[in-house]
C-alpha cells in the first residue's frame, strides 16, 4: 500500500450535519490569515478539528438476534438502574441503563442499538448542564427514541451537554432500522443512554471505551445463530 492509500484509509468522509460548521471555519481561518498570520494558523487546526469532530466512518456492526450494540463512541460513566424518562413509556421501575459520554474527540454520529422499529421519538427541551453527571438524564435536553426488537422494547436517549446545543436525528418515528444504523448525532459533546429490558446483564463495564455500532454492550437473549456482520 502506498502511503497516500494508508492516509486515506485512516480519513473518515464528514458528515453532512458538519459540512456548514467546516466550511464556517475555514472562512474565518483565511480572514485571520489577512489580519495575522499566526492567528491563521490557530483558525486552520480548529478547522481541522471541527472536521474530524464530524467525521462518520463506516462501521462494522456484530449482526444476531439479542445483541444490543453501543449506540455512541465514548466512555461507559455508568452501568446501573435507573427509572427511564417517561416519554420513552417504559414503566416507572428501575431497568438496567448503559450512559455513554461522547468528549469532544469522539465521534458524535450515534447509532441504533438493536435492530428493530422505532415506536416512538420524543424530544424534551431541558438545562445544559456537564453530561457526564448523573442528573443530566433527567435535567438536560434530550431526545428518546423506543424502539421494539422482537418481543422487547429498548431505550435510547441523547442527552445534550454542556456545550452542545443541538441534537440532530436523522430517522422518523414507524422506521425500520437496524443495528448499527445511524439514527442522530448531537454536536459537540454529550451523553447516550440506553435502557434495556428488566433482567438483561449489561456486558460492559464502567471506565470501559465503546465503539458505536460494534461494542456489544448487552445479550437479550443467548444466540444460536452464527455471528454475521453489517458494513456501514
Amino acid at each position: 500500500m502506498s502511503v497516500l492509500a494508508s492516509i486515506r484509509s485512516q480519513l473518515a468522509p464528514i458528515n453532512r450535519e458538519g459540512l456548514p460548521f467546516v466550511g464556517g471555519f475555514a472562512l474565518v481561518s483565511l480572514l485571520l490569515f489577512w489580519f495575522w498570520t499566526p492567528l491563521g494558523w490557530i483558525g486552520t487546526v480548529l478547522t481541522v478539528w471541527c472536521a474530524y469532530f464530524f467525521r462518520d466512518p463506516q462501521r462494522v456492526t456484530p449482526m444476531r438476534d439479542g445483541l444490543v450494540i453501543a449506540p455512541a463512541d465514548g466512555r461507559v460513566n455508568k452501568v446501573i438502574h435507573a427509572v427511564p424518562p417517561a416519554e420513552l413509556a417504559l414503566g416507572d421501575r428501575p431497568l438496567p441503563r448503559v450512559s455513554i459520554f461522547m468528549s469532544v474527540f469522539d465521534c458524535h454520529v450515534n447509532r441504533s442499538p438493536v435492530s428493530g422499529r422505532i415506536e416512538k421519538i420524543a424530544y424534551k427541551k431541558g438545562a445544559f448542564i456537564s453530561a457526564d453527571l448523573d442528573k443530566a438524564s433527567e435535567d438536560n435536553e434530550r431526545n428518546c427514541f423506543a424502539i421494539a426488537s422482537g418481543t422487547v422494547r429498548i431505550g435510547v436517549v441523547q442527552i445534550a451537554g454542556l456545550v452542545a446545543r443541538r441534537i440532530v436525528c436523522f430517522t422518523r418515528q414507524g422506521a425500520s432500522v437496524a443495528a448499527g444504523e445511524r439514527i442522530g448525532m448531537i454536536r459537540f459533546g454529550s451523553r447516550v443512554d440506553v435502557y434495556l429490558p428488566e433482567g438483561t446483564r449489561p456486558l460492559v463495564a464502567e471506565g470501559q471505551t465503546a465503539i458505536a455500532g460494534e461494542t456489544v454492550i448487552a445479550e437479550l437473549r443467548p444466540g444460536t445463530r452464527e455471528l454475521t456482520f453489517r458494513v456501514g
